[in-house]
C-alpha cells in the first residue's frame, strides 16, 4: 500500500474518532437496499435534527475506536456487512427516532447497534431509544401535565368564589 493511501486512511480514521468523541449518540444501520433518492431524503431529515449520516468501511471504524471507551461497539455483528453511522451531537435519541421512521417507511434498513452517551447498546436497545420522544416534546408533555391540575384548581376556586358571592346576595 502506498504512503498516500495510508495517509488518506489515517485522515478518515481521525475523522471517525473525532465524530465519536463529539457525539452524544452514534447509531449503526444496515442501509443495504436504499435507493439514492431514499438515502438523500433520509440524510435531509437527519440533517434537520443536526445528525450526520455517513458510510465508512468497517475496518476503519474498528481502527478508530480501538482502545477507546466505546471499543465494545466493534464486538458482535454491529460492524459486519454494510454499515452507515448516524452521529448526533445534540439530542441523544434524534437519530434513532428518525431512522426508525425511515425503516418503517422504506422497509429496507435495520438497526445494528449504537452508542448513547458513551454506553454501547445492542440493536434491541437502540430500537427502544427510537421510541423516546424528543427533549422538547418531553418538556411540553411535562408542562402540560403540570398545567392541567393548576387549571382545574383555578377553575374550582373560581367556582367556589362565585358561589360565595351568590350566597351573600
Amino acid at each position: 500500500m502506498s504512503v498516500e493511501a495510508k495517509q488518506a486512511k489515517q485522515v478518515v480514521i481521525d475523522e471517525i474518532k473525532e465524530r465519536f468523541e463529539g457525539a452524544v449518540s452514534v447509531v449503526a444501520v444496515d442501509y443495504l437496499g436504499l435507493t439514492v433518492a431514499e438515502a438523500d431524503e433520509l440524510r435531509t431529515n437527519l440533517r434537520k435534527e443536526g445528525v450526520q449520516f455517513t458510510v465508512y468501511k468497517n475496518t476503519l471504524i474498528k481502527r478508530a475506536i480501538d482502545g477507546t471507551d466505546v471499543a465494545a461497539f466493534a464486538d458482535g455483528d454491529t460492524l459486519k456487512g454494510s454499515t452507515a453511522l448516524a452521529f448526533c451531537t445534540e439530542d441523544a435519541t434524534a437519530s434513532a427516532r428518525i431512522i426508525a421512521k425511515a425503516i418503517k417507511q422504506y422497509k429496507k434498513m435495520a438497526f445494528k447497534g449504537g452508542v448513547v452517551e458513551g454506553q454501547v447498546y445492542d440493536k434491541a436497545m437502540i430500537e427502544e431509544f427510537s421510541t423516546i420522544p424528543s427533549k422538547e416534546e418531553l418538556i411540553a408533555r411535562f408542562m402540560g401535565s403540570i398545567q392541567s391540575p393548576m387549571t382545574k384548581l383555578a377553575l374550582t376556586l373560581k367556582a367556589i368564589a362565585e358561589q360565595g358571592e351568590g350566597a351573600e346576595a
